[in-house]
């Protein structure tokens, strides 16, 4: 049996320990984010990650092979198949 509520009284000390009721398991579900908004948080920061590093393509600039494929990587992010584990590249 897993226990996974942990209620503190303060007063006494006393700690007990019992499963989530269905509607508490409920009401965490419905907190969660859809995947659809994962999508939406990962675009958003792979945005900014390659909003941060646009100055490199300035035009009296030449990009080095690790800038391009680091800003690539960012791009191909929404490839990647499991919204839950996003491999993010490291910049150069």
């Amino acid at each position: 049996m897993s226990k996974d509520y942990v209620e503190y009284n303060i007063q006494t000390g006393e700690t007990i320990v019992r499963e989530h009721t269905q509607a508490e398991k409920d009401e965490l579900t419905a907190m969660q984010p859809t995947t659809d908004e994962k999508w939406v948080r990962i675009r958003t920061k792979r945005d900014s990650l390659l909003r941060e590093c646009d100055w490199w393509g300035s035009s009296d600039l030449t990009m080095s092979d690790a800038q391009t494929a680091y800003r690539k990587a960012l791009r191909d992010v929404p490839t990647q198949s499991d919204v839950d584990n996003i491999t993010w590249p490291n910049p150069p």
